[in-house]
C-alpha cells in the first residue's frame, strides 16, 4: 500500500473541500436537521460516490492522455472557468 499517495490525496481533497459550497450546504442541512448522523452519512456517501466517479474517469482518461497533459488540461479548465466566473460576476 502506497501511504504517500493515500496521505497526499487525503490532504488535497481535505483542503480543497474546506469552506466550499458542498461543505456549506452540509452545514446548513445539519443546522436544520435533528439527525446529524444522517446528514453526515449522506454527505460522506456523496463524497465517496463523486470520488469513485473521478477515480474511474481518471483511469479511463489516463489510457489516452499522460498525467502531464491531464494536469495541463485541468489547469487550463480552471483558468477558463475562473475567467468566466469573474466576467459573469461583474455583470
Amino acid at each position: 500500500m502506497d501511504f504517500k499517495i493515500l496521505f497526499s490525496t487525503f490532504a488535497a481533497v481535505f483542503v480543497a473541500e474546506l469552506g466550499d459550497k458542498t461543505q456549506l450546504a452540509t452545514l446548513s442541512m445539519s443546522a436544520g436537521s435533528s439527525s446529524k448522523w444522517m446528514v453526515f452519512a449522506g454527505s460522506a456517501l456523496a463524497l465517496c460516490a463523486t470520488s469513485a466517479i473521478a477515480v474511474l474517469a481518471g483511469g479511463a482518461v489516463s489510457r489516452f492522455l499522460s498525467p502531464l497533459w491531464l494536469r495541463r488540461i485541468a489547469g487550463g479548465l480552471f483558468i477558463v472557468l475562473g475567467i468566466v466566473f469573474l466576467l459573469t460576476r461583474a455583470e
